[in-house]
């Protein structure tokens, strides 16, 4: 249960091709704390794993542009902070982990304050690709949302598997309503 918690915390940092995003060359600074507002994968996500309440990640320049990210998950009924580090490659906004087994591409949203992770990884036998809306705030944009939804169109996984993830700190209702935004008619 610890490897497949991990394994989706990681993996929400979703995945698609580089040549579907446009990338620059220019530098952005995405240290600082980040809430995750949507996630979309292409796999199946188990109600269980929906329902785990995230905490605000923070990531952190190391040398060489590599980035450390850290966050909390639930284990075992603990709070545990987890921590990961996406090495840079000479591709702009293309960083990998565990041994290049996981890619993940920092893509600049439309929305100011907003970024989209997407990543494709290997975990044992299983392959996938996810993505995941992040911003500097744990407010909610619609605007954010909705740029989100196109990514995803875009990038070949599912919009109605897109879900809002709990915030620890965020009223049930709030995530009520986003999801009743995102899929009128449930």
């Amino acid at each position: 249960m610890k490897a497949l918690l991990l394994t989706f915390s990681l993996g929400l940092l979703a995945a698609l091709q580089a040549q579907t995003f446009p990338t620059t060359e220019e530098t952005r600074d995405v240290t600082g704390t980040w809430y995750m507002k949507a996630t979309a994968s292409d796999k199946w996500i188990p109600e269980k794993l929906r329902s785990v309440s995230v905490t605000p990640m923070t990531i952190t320049a190391l040398e060489g542009g590599n980035l450390q990210v850290k966050f909390n998950v639930l284990i075992a009924g603990q709070c545990r902070e987890t921590s990961t580090v996406l090495e840079k490659t000479d591709e702009p906004d293309k960083y990998t982990a565990d041994g290049g087994t996981q890619v993940f591409y920092i893509i600049p949203s439309a929305v100011e304050d907003h970024y989209i992770l997407y990543g494709q990884y290997k975990v044992h036998k299983l392959h996938f690709q996810g993505a995941k809306l992040l911003g500097r705030d744990p407010g909610i944009s619609l605007e954010a949302l909705e740029d989100f939804r196109n990514a995803v169109r875009a990038g070949g996984l599912n919009e109605e598997d897109i879900f809002i993830p709990k915030q620890s700190a965020r009223e049930a209702w709030v995530q009520a309503f986003l999801t009743a935004l995102l899929h009128p008619g449930i």
